[in-house]
C-alpha cells in the first residue's frame, strides 16, 4: 500500500472513530439508556484494536517510507488524538450513572418555593411558577431515595420522586410535582 493511502486510511479512521464515539455518547447523555453503555464498551474495545493495528501499519511504513515519514507520523498523531476524546467520555459517563438527573415540572395550580431535593445529595430550587419546568442534578451517594419538600401556599408538602437508587443508577427522568407519576425504582 503506498503512503498516500496509508494517511488517507489513517485520517477516515480517526474521524470515523470519533463521529461514532460521539453519537454513542451523545445519545447516552440525551438518553441515559443502559444499553448504551454495553454498544459504548464493544465500540471502545474494536475501535482500539482497529486503530492499533493501522497504527503499526503506518508506523511500520514511516520507518520504510523516509520521504513520507513526517506526513505518516502526522497521521498517527490525528488518530492518538482521539484517546484523550475517549477518556473524557468515559469519564463523563461515569458521572452520569451516578446522578439522577431529574426535571421537576409546577402541575400544581400555585407557585410553588423553597424546593428541597433530599435524600441523596442535597439541592434546591428557590420557585417554581406554575407550569414551569427546572432540571437538577442528584449525585447518587450510595444507597438512597430522592425525596422533594415545598411550600405551596404557605402548607409545606413533601413527595417521594424516587423510592430506591444506589451507585451506577444513573438515570434521566421527569417528576410532576403535584401530579401523576409513575413508580420508576
Amino acid at each position: 500500500m503506498k503512503s498516500e493511502k496509508h494517511i488517507k486510511l489513517g485520517q477516515q479512521t480517526a474521524i470515523t472513530s470519533f463521529m461514532l464515539g460521539t453519537g454513542i455518547f451523545g445519545l447516552y447523555f440525551a438518553t441515559s439508556f443502559d444499553g448504551l453503555l454495553f454498544v459504548g464498551y464493544i465500540f471502545i474495545l474494536l475501535t482500539g484494536l482497529i486503530n492499533i493495528g493501522i497504527i503499526i501499519s503506518i508506523l511500520l511504513k514511516a520507518n520504510k517510507d523516509k520521504e513520507n515519514r513526517r506526513e505518516l507520523l502526522k497521521t498517527c498523531v490525528v488518530m492518538l488524538l482521539n484517546i484523550p476524546v475517549m477518556i473524557f467520555y468515559c469519564w463523563v459517563t461515569i458521572i452520569l450513572t451516578n446522578t439522577m438527573r431529574i426535571t421537576f415540572t409546577n402541575l400544581t395550580k400555585t407557585t410553588l418555593t423553597n424546593i428541597k431535593i433530599f435524600g441523596c445529595e442535597t439541592e434546591h430550587i428557590d420557585k417554581l411558577e406554575v407550569g414551569q419546568r427546572k432540571t437538577v442534578w442528584v449525585g447518587i451517594t450510595g444507597d438512597c431515595s430522592v425525596n422533594i419538600d415545598y411550600l405551596t401556599n404557605e402548607q409545606r408538602k413533601i413527595e417521594s420522586v424516587a423510592s430506591y437508587v444506589t451507585n451506577n443508577m444513573g438515570q434521566k427522568m421527569e417528576y410532576n410535582i403535584g401530579g401523576q407519576n409513575e413508580e420508576e425504582f
